[in-house]
């Protein structure tokens, strides 16, 4: 028997102790404290004696500081299982925090216990991201328990708040304990991914929310000669600014949708009577830019179009940047890259693909570094709905991928 045929049969013999692993997890919500919680810290703490009773011994946890939740500290947990190199090192990393469950008469079941029902678990968290999480440590498990070494040294790093922005997660790491990584570090997030689990996330699209707060003179609605009207402003403004995906309008295969993306989203009441014509209005827009142009290009131009707008109707518009992002990408012939489609293929006969997605990941913050970072599962992709449910079978095949890729000299 191959060693990989080894990992395989433990790993799928441990079916009900993934399905046991996954409601522990649950069982402790890890909310960030802007979305009501107290953070990740008893989570981290059960996990962390899960791996202790299963034969982790090289445990070691970089806490962020952080005054609002009862702990003071945000975890971040590493757990390390020595390779025959240590050249490089593997590390699978996944989030402990989760988002908040939203409406319950949305949900079938509770959100925090978890329910399995056709061969799925439902509860929140239980996808995104304790199915990565589960996949990795019982990858890693399986090494442990046959008495394999991993061709490199294995770290298994379970970091706290992903969804909030990872400022006491995986950024608090790459700033303030930058030396536990190594650019030539394989980096694989669990964390995003499709139901055959073939798609490898090497890019992102540059993010930009922009609010723009357009001033004019309120005046009553048969009189629109003695206002300004900010409404009718802001709604031509809204056009100028969708129509910036034909002036940005080149395309891109490896992004879905193929181009960037400028939507006008959030719009807040301006007034309350229908007779009022507006003298202020706010609006939002959320754009996913290609990585081919530039944030500062896209800025100057919605600059340009700002003002046609305040002299078109005599108005004064506010723009504010609520949040803006860019990364580049990693090289599609990247050594992660390559050795995670080679284990892909190695366990399940799949030729992966590279993708670019328009959505923000935890992988940007690695790349702005300068670290190959790699985001891949296989998903149903229900994050943040309710009835969140992960496929126990997802479980097992994404373990046996990372076992695949744990084997590779």
């Amino acid at each position: 028997m191959s060693d990989f045929d080894t990992l395989k049969n433990n790993i799928r013999s441990h079916e009900r102790d993934m399905v046991a692993l996954e409601s522990l997890l649950t069982a402790h919500p890890a909310l960030a404290p802007e979305n009501g919680g107290d953070g990740e810290l008893e989570k981290c703490l059960a996990l962390e004696a899960w791996l202790t009773a299963q034969g982790f011994t090289d445990l070691k946890r970089y806490d962020a500081p952080d005054e609002r939740v009862s702990a003071k500290i945000r975890p971040n947990l590493i757990a390390t299982v020595p390779g025959k190199s240590d050249q490089h090192r593997i590390w699978i990393m996944a989030h402990l925090d989760v988002v908040p469950t939203g409406a319950l008469s949305q949900w079938q079941t509770d959100p925090w216990k978890v329910v399995e029902k056709d061969g799925k678990l439902y509860g929140r968290g239980v996808e995104d991201n304790q199915q990565g999480l589960v996949s990795g440590v019982f990858a890693a498990l399986s090494l442990l328990e046959s008495g394999i070494t991993p061709a490199y040294t294995i770290k298994l790093l379970f970091v706290a708040d992903e969804e909030c922005g990872s400022a006491y997660g995986a950024n608090f790491l790459l700033e303030k304990h930058a030396e536990i990584f190594r650019k030539e570090d394989y980096i694989l997030i669990p964390d995003g991914g499709d139901e055959k689990g073939e798609t490898i996330e090497i890019a992102e699209k540059h993010v930009l929310w922009m609010q723009f707060h357009t001033k004019g003179k309120q005046c009553h609605g048969s009189r629109p000669n003695e206002g300004k009207n900010a409404c009718l402003a802001a709604s031509d403004l809204a056009l100028r600014l969708n129509d910036l995906e034909h002036f940005f309008g080149e395309k891109d295969p490896l992004f879905t949708p193929d181009h960037s993306t400028f939507q006008p989203t959030k719009r807040e009441a301006n007034v309350d009577g229908v007779n009022i014509i507006p003298g202020d209005d706010l609006l939002c827009m959320d754009a996913r830019i290609l990585p081919r142009y530039t944030l500062e290009e896209v800025q100057a131009e919605i600059k340009n179009r700002l003002a046609a707008v305040e002299a078109k109707y005599g108005v004064k518009i506010e723009a504010t940047v609520l949040q803006a992002g860019q990364s580049p990408a990693t090289s599609a012939d990247a050594p992660v890259v390559k050795a995670l489609a080679a284990a892909i293929k190695a366990a399940h006969g799949i030729r992966a693909r590279t993708i670019g997605v328009g959505g923000g990941t935890v992988g940007a913050g690695f790349r702005n570094k300068g670290y190959d970072a790699v985001v891949w599962s296989t998903m149903d992709e229900l994050a943040h709905q309710p009835n969140e449910y992960c496929k126990i079978e997802n479980i097992i095949k994404d373990a046996e991928t990372l076992a695949a890729l744990f084997l590779q000299e």
